[in-house]
């Protein structure tokens, strides 16, 4: 147990990244957080799944838009400096928006303005969060770091759905108030990144930005192995994370429950991410991470394909329980296999290739909107589970087939 719980545990020893870990956690927090403020908000005020996807779009399409040029800089800029700065936009944002729900002026459209905004921030941020975060462990624990990082991720995805479900129903906070304690999470998010020392000196290059971009692009696209890892994160998460867009109107015409239910689901899914993530940490930097990863892939599309037949509340809570678990599985053990294969120069560029995924995913969310709308929110999340599903598959069957080349 002793060896077990150190190796899991073992890169928050070391005092910089414990700091990180906990300003993480708290920026998390706020983000999982206003992803369930801002859906339930503009769900209450249009009562279409357009209007849920039209929102997260907006984040979506400025990450994917500025993404490449946030890995670039992140290899190439002070990382913290570009993470104080990123914190203090995200900040600003949350505010704003909380401000305008207590007027009662809020819209759709200023919720898409607000979601764009982050979106740009979270450009710029994630890319130098992660390469950052790098800098302050030893080489051997690169991947327990990242895994960790995802234990962050998905322990805050068990707290904000809870404590956003309560803020809107309770009247005096409502989702003002949310966006207000997001806001107040952020300042602690802020405060942890100042008390860190500065981020190494940036390698010189007399490359352009946009030079750099091509760089990181041609060194994915030279190695096989980072190319299919990249390549089926990118998949899994564009197409599977949809269903977050049409998981309130599954439950609100689908099942007779109310929009705010999706509260209670977010938090037994991110149950089942917490336990996957810490499950699969000692094993980041294992031979073993490998096969798992391609294990969880597909058991987050069977899950997918569960929710679809889900045919009462309690039954969808159990299949998106399955879904965290995939889910947290793959997402923690493709962060730390590609912390290893990739050299640190590159590391940057890299990152913000996987972050791409969530920014397509965004961008998905409104077609799959349109999608729910017109043919309803079973079919769409059934046509999401397959596509996952087929691309576990296939990246199962080009990583087997280049075990055999090499092994020949």
């Amino acid at each position: 147990m002793g060896s077990w719980f150190h190796n899991t545990f073992a890169a928050l020893s070391e005092r910089n990244f414990r700091v990180l870990w906990i300003g993480s956690l708290l920026a998390f927090i706020a983000f999982f957080m206003s992803t369930v403020v801002q859906s339930v908000v503009a769900f209450d005020l249009s009562g279409n799944n357009r209007a849920v996807g039209f929102v997260v779009f907006a984040q979506g399409i400025a990450q994917l838009a500025l993404g490449p040029i946030g890995g670039a800089l992140a290899d190439r800029l002070s990382k913290k400096a570009v993470i104080l700065t990123c914190q203090v936009a995200i900040f600003a944002a949350f505010v704003a928006l909380g401000v305008l729900v207590a007027l009662d002026v809020i819209t759709v459209a200023y919720l898409a303005v607000g979601s764009f905004v982050i979106g740009v921030a979270f450009s710029f941020l994630g890319p130098s969060r992660q390469a950052f975060m790098l800098e302050l462990v030893d080489g051997n624990r690169r991947g327990n770091a990242v895994a960790l990082s995802q234990v962050a991720l998905n322990a805050s995805r068990i707290v904000a759905p809870l404590v956003a479900g309560l803020m809107l129903a309770v009247g005096f906070l409502g989702a003002a108030g949310a966006f207000l304690g997001m806001g107040a999470l952020y300042v602690g998010a802020i405060v942890s990144t100042a008390s860190l020392p500065p981020s190494r000196p940036p390698t010189g290059t007399n490359r352009s930005v946009f030079g750099d971009i091509v760089s990181g692009l041609g060194y994915v696209r030279s190695h096989s192995r980072l190319r299919r890892l990249v390549l089926s994160y990118v998949l899994v998460i564009m197409f599977g994370f949809t269903y977050v867009t049409v998981l309130p109107g599954l439950v609100e015409n689908e099942l007779n429950q109310k929009a705010e239910s999706i509260t209670l689901l977010l938090g037994v899914n991110a149950v089942g991410g917490l336990g996957a993530s810490i499950g699969v940490a000692s094993q980041a930097d294992s031979k073993h991470a490998r096969a798992i990863y391609t294990t969880m892939c597909l058991i987050f599309g069977l899950s997918l394909l569960a929710q679809g037949f889900a045919p009462n509340y309690a039954l969808l809570a159990v299949a998106m329980f399955f879904g965290g678990l995939g889910a947290g599985g793959f997402q923690t053990l493709n962060g730390a296999i590609v912390s290893h294969i990739t050299e640190p120069e590159y590391f940057g560029r890299v990152v913000s290739l996987t972050f791409l995924a969530f920014a397509t995913s965004s961008i998905f969310a409104l077609p799959i909107g349109f999608l729910a709308d017109a043919v309803g929110e079973r079919p769409t999340v059934w046509l999401t589970g397959g596509i996952v599903t087929a691309v576990t598959i296939a990246f199962y069957l080009a990583e087997r087939a280049a075990g055999d080349e090499s092994a020949a």
